[in-house]
């Protein structure tokens, strides 16, 4: 029998890789037999993780990219063509928090740099990714929502409305795309175990474990209970998926 999480032969690109759901998710995509594109605007972080990947025997390239940046974005997808000929996966996973803060209370700037990042860059992706699925007749992205997309959340309001906002460019996308051999389809973590989730209570440690424990299931995700939920979107074993959010979040929502 096949294994339904083979890669090989197949070019994934993320974004938001340098760490967390993003460089677990290209570790997922490398293991699994692909050649895996981590773009990220910290190069800190994604060379040295493309690097490891090649001595692991992966096929890898780290490229820099601010998804806000449009020009950027496009070159991004150039040069994942240019280097492995075509672009089957993308997980569109860049993305920052709002700075807390009640909505009469935040800032413009603030607001044009979550949405410029959560909801701008996950269109503009898109629509480079799309352009290239096209050329190929085939192509499956996912993008990163949150289950915040599913609620409101007290003092993170452009957060909130970014990721509503992804849910609804997703569902369109799948509906403009999906009869060019193309699905579109999101993913809604709840609280993962990444350094931005930490960020949120300010490093308080205590706070931190506080809210995991109240999750249904006890504990926080791990990034690659994610990575694992990206890859199979990707896979003919969801071939019938389109256009859906699929919420990964240990039960956080169904209370």
């Amino acid at each position: 029998m096949l294994n339904p999480l083979d890669f090989t032969g197949k070019v994934a690109l993320i974004t938001g890789a340098a760490a967390g759901m993003g460089l677990a998710t290209a570790n997922a995509f490398a293991d699994a037999g692909a050649a895996v594109v981590l773009a990220d605007y910290k190069e800190e972080g994604i060379k040295p993780a493309a690097k490891k990947l090649v001595a692991a025997g992966h096929k890898a390239i780290a490229i820099r990219c601010d998804v806000s940046d449009d020009a950027q974005v496009a070159a991004m997808v150039d040069q994942t063509v240019a280097e492995f000929g075509h672009l089957d996966a993308a997980f569109n996973n860049a993305g920052v928090m709002a700075r807390i803060a009640p909505i009469a209370d935040s800032t413009r700037e603030d607001w044009d740099r979550v949405i410029g990042i959560n909801l701008r860059g996950v269109w503009s992706c898109m629509k480079y990714e799309l352009k290239q699925m096209q050329r190929q007749g085939s192509g499956a992205i996912v993008n990163n929502a949150s289950v915040g997309a599913l609620t409101g959340n007290p003092g993170i309001g452009s957060y909130i409305a970014s990721k509503h906002g992804v849910v609804g460019l997703t569902r369109t996308a799948a509906l403009e795309y999906i009869k060019q051999g193309i699905r579109v389809n999101a993913v809604n973590p709840g609280l993962i175990d990444t350094q931005v989730a930490r960020d949120v209570v300010s490093g308080n440690e205590q706070a931190y474990e506080e809210i995991a424990k109240n999750v249904p299931i006890a504990r926080a995700g791990k990034p690659e209970e994610i990575a694992s939920v990206v890859l199979w979107l990707c896979t003919p074993a969801a071939s019938y998926v389109v256009g859906h959010a699929l919420t990964v979040d240990g039960g956080m929502t169904v209370v």
